[in-house]
């Protein structure tokens, strides 16, 4: 079971679920808005980079969110340091997920398509 589910990938979904749990009960920054979902987690096989793949409901913060994660990014490593059992406690980066934006915007083309095979 190991082989199939490595370590890094364990690692990656408690990192998000624990990540998850502190920013909705913790963390007060209002830079971080009620919308916010972590979408993804990736880990270094040596555990010791987090990449943290985020999505928000309104595009036009991103930047805030940005900002509010980068002050708070030792609060969270130390958070979660108390949470995961591992040696050292990866280091957090946080990128913003455009699938999201890219979906929406593809429904509105099909959507635009359609109305125009509609008409003709």
């Amino acid at each position: 079971m190991a082989k199939d589910y490595p370590r890094s990938d364990r690692v990656a979904d408690q990192i998000q679920r624990e990540l998850a749990g502190i920013i909705r009960a913790e963390l007060k920054d209002p830079g971080i808005g009620t919308f916010f979902t972590i979408s993804e987690v990736e880990v270094t096989r040596d555990l010791s980079i987090a990449d943290v793949h985020f999505t928000v409901l309104e595009p036009e913060s991103v930047d805030d969110t940005l900002a509010a994660l980068a002050r708070a990014r030792g609060f969270m490593r130390k958070r979660l340091a108390g949470k995961l059992r591992l040696r050292n406690t990866p280091q957090l980066r946080f990128h913003y997920d455009r699938s999201v934006e890219e979906g929406v915007r593809m429904d509105q083309l099909i959507d635009a398509a359609r109305r125009r095979d509609a008409k003709d």
